[in-house]
């Protein structure tokens, strides 16, 4: 089973790395960091990072599905949907596990 990293843990692991005082402003960075990327999206913008991946914005046309309780067929409606697309170097180390 894959363990989990809490956002509590990460912000305690880059306050160690990064040797930086006060674990609230890395929080503070973590927290608006992941809101520019959410604005980006929002506004159909994609977000790189070359070596690591990319954010951007998946299109999903309205489809049929089923209710998975009941068998009934639904209509499932046209939705954006965020994406991220992993880069060279983030899947090499993943693949190497380092």
């Amino acid at each position: 089973m894959t363990e989990r990293v809490s956002k509590t843990e990460m912000v305690k692991r880059i306050q160690a790395s990064s040797n930086m005082k006060k674990r609230d402003d890395v929080n503070l960075i973590i927290n608006c960091f992941i809101e520019e990327i959410g604005s980006a999206l929002s506004k159909g913008e994609r977000v790189d990072f070359p070596g690591f991946g990319s954010f951007s914005v998946s299109h999903r046309a309205e489809r049929k599905g089923r209710n998975p309780q009941t068998g009934e067929e639904i209509t499932i409606a046209a939705h954006d949907a965020p994406v991220f697309k992993a880069g060279k170097d983030l899947k090499s180390r993943v693949k190497e596990g380092i």
